[in-house]
């Protein structure tokens, strides 16, 4: 993609000299949208119940507004990686932004659980545009080195405090109504659109790049999460031996299946080649897939739990869970420093530990609460795990490929991380009716395998072998690279 002129943190000693207010306000826009990206998970969680009631929602279809955002952020990040590299940057970031404005609108005037879903779902998919195209233009605009570094922890910043400000916002906005917890994004991406307008630089693809969309493996893959999603949630409604949860499953099994024939057979397929088998990297995403569906998980039903059981409102609710998402926001700027000081895989492991102790110690049955002593130490282990592990995770899996593949492991992380929050939280919501205690065990048990995967994480490394070679892999590189979003 070859860039137009526009200011830029270079020059002599360009990294060095003082920004321009172009540059302020190009790096805030694009920070804003992330923070009204990371947030969209948080507010939808504390506002379930409020949702539900309104909607007349089982626990178990209440899902589907959290994993409907997942789904579509992860099935299509790497298809909206391509899309941008085709049609350039700034025409689909400010595409992204409008649709996104238009569907937070529809979402908040919603009156049917499919719309208020499919508005979801397309919100993800903006999100799966602008998350990458977001680090681009930081690429393109500031140079390597302190200016890039600088404007990345800002960007940042940005996205880790965006699950805590929504967690706030929420709780506020949905003792008045949930349906402003949909609509407040709405403005707040125009007024970003307007500015990002004027500030995004104008950049075209380079003609004599293949423009090869691998539509077919990007409408597989979401068929496959949203086959999937769909099949787990007929469970509890059909039973699981029904010929229609059984004949959605198939299909979604069926869509897998031709998404990976797809890929290994396309000229130019959405995930390249040369990234399979690369076992570092398939760790951190299993890993921080764990993580983070292990913890929207545990969100999903501690959500049901405080509020229909224990008499909590939607304000006590966010205020109940900030203590596990505002520690990562407030070490942010420093955590780089922690992977460099204690290595990526020791910091991932002690992060899986403290998020698989936290799953355990939060109480299985009954409906009185005791806050410090149920709900709090949970929210402390898990707030300890992403603050330890969140930027580790990221690093481990970017710096263990060739530059050149960075941008597409980072995808392909991404993606690992979201559909694994988008099957977490529907196979909770399928458990929930059978009781508070078998859900609780699923996030335990994809807690605990995630601490298992990071375990691995610690064994030797396999030496070369003089009559094979030198190993698969080589170990991952000290250099860094920032996380994109509030989560992992």
């Amino acid at each position: 993609m070859r860039p137009s002129t526009t200011p830029r943190a270079d020059g002599p000693g360009g990294a060095d000299r003082r920004w321009s207010p172009a540059l302020w306000g190009l790096l805030f826009v694009l920070a804003a949208n992330m923070l009204i990206d990371a947030l969209e998970v948080s507010v939808a969680l504390v506002a379930l119940p409020a949702i539900g009631d309104d909607l007349g929602l089982a626990p178990h279809e209440l899902h589907w507004v959290v994993s409907g955002f997942a789904a579509g952020f992860g099935a299509l990040l790497l298809f909206g990686g391509r899309l941008v590299a085709i049609l350039g940057r700034r025409p689909v970031y400010l595409a992204a932004l409008l649709v996104f404005a238009a569907a937070s609108l529809v979402g908040a005037l919603a009156d049917h659980t499919a719309l208020l879903v499919a508005t979801r779902f397309v919100k993800g998919f903006c999100a799966a545009l602008t998350a990458p195209t977001g680090l681009a233009i930081i690429a393109s605009v500031f140079p390597e080195g302190r200016a890039r570094s600088r404007a990345l922890s800002v960007y940042s910043l940005f996205g880790a405090s965006g699950f805590s400000v929504g967690l706030l916002l929420s709780g506020a906005l949905t003792e008045v109504s949930w349906r402003w917890t949909f609509a407040f994004p709405a403005p707040i991406a125009l007024l970003l659109f307007a500015f990002a307008l004027r500030l995004i630089p104008k950049d075209t693809p380079d003609p004599k790049a293949p423009r090869r969309y691998d539509a077919l493996g990007a409408l597989s893959l979401t068929s496959a999460t949203l086959l999937a999603v769909a099949g787990i949630a007929a469970g509890p409604a059909f039973g699981w031996g029904h010929p229609l949860t059984l004949g959605v499953l198939l299909l979604a099994a069926l869509s897998a299946v031709l998404f990976v024939r797809v890929e290994r057979t396309a000229p130019q397929p959405l995930l390249p080649r040369e990234l399979v088998g690369r076992r570092t990297l398939l760790r951190s995403a299993l890993g921080a897939g764990a993580l983070n569906g292990s913890y929207l998980g545990l969100l999903l039903v501690s959500t049901l739990h405080l509020q229909r059981q224990a008499g909590y409102g939607p304000w006590q609710t966010g205020l109940a869970f900030l203590p596990a998402a505002a520690p990562l926001a407030l070490t942010a700027l420093h955590s780089g420093r922690y992977v460099t000081r204690f290595g990526p895989a020791r910091l991932i492991a002690a992060g899986a530990a403290a998020a698989s102790l936290g799953c355990l110690l939060y109480p299985r049955e009954g409906t009185a609460v005791r806050y410090a002593t149920d709900v709090l130490p949970t929210m402390l282990l898990v707030g300890a795990a992403f603050v330890l592990a969140f930027t580790a995770f990221h690093m481990q899996a970017t710096s263990s490929v060739p530059e050149h593949l960075r941008s597409s492991a980072g995808g392909f992380y991404q993606t690992a991380v979201q559909l694994a929050a988008a099957l977490t939280t529907v196979l909770c919501a399928a458990l929930y009716p059978a009781g508070r205690g078998p859900a609780l065990a699923l996030v335990t048990a994809v807690a605990l395998a995630g601490l298992a995967v990071a375990l691995r994480g610690l064994l030797p490394r396999r030496t070369a072998d003089p009559a094979r070679g030198p190993a698969a892999e080589p170990p991952p590189a000290d250099r860094t690279s920032e996380p994109t979003r509030g989560r992992p």
